[in-house]
């Protein structure tokens, strides 16, 4: 999960790059022969006495962590959807999975897309290796839907550059060590123009990082102050105002992997905060995802659920299931399509991510069907200790984290389909003027 923003505007298409090329989705390769390449490979290292920071080295030097990245990347050439099988292969071998988190997800592919050497050689391989976890810095309380509104302030002081202002809705903040920044560095250029995307340290002086606690009575997302904190100009990625097209790739990537009920993108957590690195392997392995047990419901078990409820033969209630079927296997269908096209995937990606969206809620709806007023209930009175009702409550967050709904059509009409763009008014406007003009607005209303 990210943050619950969007991108849509003027700009550079999705996927565009600047340094570099976005990572190889490598050959098909029979799915039988690559698991048994990497039930190989583990038979051979999996020694659960280790610390779990020497098997994630293991891992990321034998390719495992991203094995849909080039070789010369840390990976190992493989089809993109090799992702998930070598994670479940690992989970049913007994082993820890490799980590997982937003910098895998997004840093890592971003970088590699638009990085130059010396950035891919510092920021991607501590993200294979779980050294290092990362987080998304992109929405604030004032640019949500419009991202490219954005206010946080990045001015150029000598060799590095000064943030000053405020994220919000910034999934696993508290846990991460780097985030993806995008900031404006020119208030005198059109939005969209003045926008430059950092690799920025968290742990510094002039950041503060508050938990938000949300209606599931858990604090996922984040907002984060910056008050003249540092990024350093070696690590601005693509280039000065070339934020827009970085931002698009960033988003490009998120939807891709979170679209059709998506990877478990946070788990296990790499960075020393996430409590894994000093843990034995095999106590690790032995620790459940939180997803297992919140939030993610699966076709599979509902449809136990309904048996175990006497509720399966029930017409409405298998037509529901039904449904759900069917749009999990169309949904994962888009997103295995989309991470096979990769950046040429314009409108896949934001189709998967509607597909997720319908896929969660279907599946709590279903859980209500099935289960009635039961399924109502809270910890620890309810079925599985209230995991079905903080689902149920969860999944109304779908239509806006990652990008909304509404935008996400906007962007498969304007782009991929080609229809008209949505008028806006303040296109080829200074953002200076743009903001003046929204005070104005807003000091005529108080009068």
């Amino acid at each position: 999960m990210s943050d619950a923003r969007e991108a849509n505007g003027d700009g550079a298409p999705l996927g565009e790059t600047a340094h570099g090329s976005e990572p190889s989705h490598g050959q098909v390769e029979d799915d039988s022969t690559l698991a048994a390449t990497v039930e190989a490979w583990l038979a051979e290292h999996w020694d659960p006495d280790l610390a779990v920071e020497e098997w994630w080295r293991l891992v990321a030097e034998g390719g495992w962590t991203a094995p849909h990245f080039p070789a010369e990347w840390g990976g190992r050439g493989t089809a993109a959807r090799a992702q998930s099988l070598v994670r479940s292969t690992f989970r049913a071998f007994g082993a820890v999975m490799p980590p997982g988190g937003l910098g895998l997800l997004m840093a890592a592919p971003e970088i590699l897309t638009h990085g130059t050497p010396d950035q891919i050689e510092r920021h991607v391989t501590p993200i294979l290796d779980g050294r290092l976890a990362w987080c998304q810095l992109f929405s604030e309380p004032g640019a949500g839907s419009d991202l490219a509104g954005l206010t946080t302030r990045a001015e150029r002081d000598g060799d590095r550059w000064r943030i000053s202002g405020q994220k919000v809705w910034s999934s696993y903040a508290h846990q991460a060590d780097w985030g993806m920044l995008v900031a404006r560095t020119d208030f005198d250029v059109p939005k969209h123009a003045g926008l430059s995307w950092f690799a920025f340290e968290l742990d510094q002086p002039g950041v503060e990082v508050r938990p938000l606690r949300e209606a599931t009575g858990h604090a996922l997302f984040n907002e984060v102050f910056f008050d003249g904190a540092i990024a350093e100009v070696d690590d601005l990625v693509g280039g000065e105002g070339n934020g827009w097209a970085v931002t698009n790739t960033t988003l490009m990537f998120e939807r891709t992997g979170i679209g059709a009920g998506g990877a478990m993108a946070g788990w296990p957590p790499g960075g020393p905060k996430g409590g894994f690195l000093g843990m034995r392997a095999g106590d690790a392995a032995a620790v459940e995802p939180p997803e297992a047990s919140a939030k993610v419901l699966s076709a599979d078990e509902l449809i136990a659920l309904a048996r175990d409820r006497g509720r399966n033969l029930d017409p409405h209630v298998r037509q529901h299931l039904a449904r759900l079927v069917e749009h999990t296997r169309t949904g994962e269908w888009m997103a295995k399509r989309a991470k096979a096209a990769g950046a040429s995937a314009v409108g896949l990606a934001n189709l998967g991510k509607l597909a997720q969206t319908r896929i969660l809620k279907g599946t709590t709806s279903a859980a209500m069907e099935i289960l009635g007023p039961d399924g109502l209930l809270w910890h620890p009175d309810g079925p599985v200790e209230g995991r079905y009702a903080e689902a149920l409550v969860f999944s109304t967050a779908s239509s806006i984290y990652g990008g909304t709904d509404e935008v996400q059509r906007n962007i498969i009409g304007e782009r991929a389909l080609g229809l008209p763009r949505e008028p806006s008014a303040d296109k080829g406007i200074p953002f200076r003027d743009v903001l003046r003009r929204a005070t104005d607005l807003q000091q005529g209303g108080d009068r």
